[in-house]
């Protein structure tokens, strides 16, 4: 039974004399140079509560080989602060085998209700009129396999939305944008029922994209197809079964899924050339950014001030502006204390 999780680090970071023993997952694992000469081993570990960064110092070469990325380990470790933030110091590690460890301890989950997320995309299905889209949305619903998946799927493997059941999270968000959005222009500029059928399409071949069984990463189909060549493929699959399915239609959905990302340079093979496409690709990438924002400002919780670092995917530091405005409004009072004991 696991007993200390990433989330409890925070507590104890200024106690360098609790030893502590737990398992981790292995996100990363690197072997990097001292500055003073000999090596140390730099790594990320996790579990469902999120990742920490860890170092090992000392004698190395007795564990450097006893494990590798996508390992649960054991350590003994303490903690202590970086830069603010906390961060492991390994004495030891040794690898776990598989019967040893409850996976739903190690990868990391959406707080959101799934039940409650799958009734609000079939009740966002079901206000869809277009009786050849209803029939197709069904289709996928219906099948349980697909629906088994879809409910705890990732959306990627770390940029956003990187939870069991963040597809399910990033999607349902998603459609609740749309639905949103295109009330604000006229229905003879963007095609409700389009739009949300294209947000609900835009992203399910992650379902075969990427494995979430004991850590995230993308299957051998995932790497060598990506997950919108796979869409195509089930998408033609589920209208097969859709009698009399129009060709435009099919035309429409299928330019929804290869254009959602936008640009060439982020792997889009045609730019949104449509009301609905555009309207796809800029929302998406709005609900993409806004949860790895929420996600690192979620992660930096213990920071000390309203800046949260470095966010490799946005390629920019974030400020907290709740934080920030906290702080002022905190300095603003203290001034008013000092100025009445005068």
């Amino acid at each position: 039974m696991k007993n200390f999780f990433v989330a409890d680090a925070i507590k104890c970071a200024d106690d360098p004399q609790r030893y502590i023993q737990a398992p981790f997952l292995v996100v990363s694992k690197q072997r990097k140079p001292k500055k003073n000469g000999g090596d140390y081993l730099a790594m990320v570990l996790c579990d469902r509560t999120g990742q920490i960064e860890a170092k090992m110092w000392d004698n190395i070469e007795q564990f450097a080989n006893a494990f590798d990325a996508d390992d649960i380990v054991n350590v003994k470790c303490y903690v202590n602060r970086y830069n603010g933030r906390p961060q492991l110091i390994l004495l030891s590690v040794s690898r776990l085998e598989a019967v040893q460890v409850d996976f739903g301890d190690f990868l990391p989950k959406t707080s959101k209700n799934i039940d409650e997320l799958w009734a609000r995309l079939s009740e966002l299905a079901a206000s869809v009129a277009e009786p050849h889209l209803v029939a197709l949305l069904q289709s996928f619903l219906g099948d349980a396999d697909f629906a088994a998946a879809f409910r705890t799927a990732p959306a990627a493997k770390s940029l956003h939305h990187a939870t069991i059941g963040g597809l399910l999270e990033h999607v349902v968000s998603l459609m609740n944008l749309c639905d949103r959005a295109c009330g604000n222009y006229p229905a003879t500029l963007v095609n409700r029922d389009l739009l949300l059928c294209g947000a609900f399409l835009h992203d399910i071949g992650k379902i075969h994209e990427l494995y979430y069984q004991r850590a995230f990463g993308y299957t051998t189909r995932g790497q060598l197809l990506g997950h919108m060549i796979i869409e195509l493929e089930m998408l033609q699959q589920k209208i097969a079964g859709v009698q009399g399915f129009p060709d435009g239609l099919k035309t429409l959905l299928e330019h929804l899924i290869i254009s959602h990302h936008g640009q060439y340079e982020f792997g889009s093979p045609k730019l949104p050339m449509f009301p609905e496409a555009l309207m796809l690709h800029y929302l998406d990438d709005l609900d993409s950014k806004m949860e790895s924002m929420r996600a690192q400002f979620e992660r930096e919780i213990s920071a000390s001030g309203p800046w949260a670092g470095y966010n490799s995917s946005l390629e920019r530091n974030l400020l907290n502006s709740r934080k920030f405005l906290d702080e002022g409004t905190k300095q603003a009072d203290a001034q008013v204390e000092a100025t009445a004991t005068e």
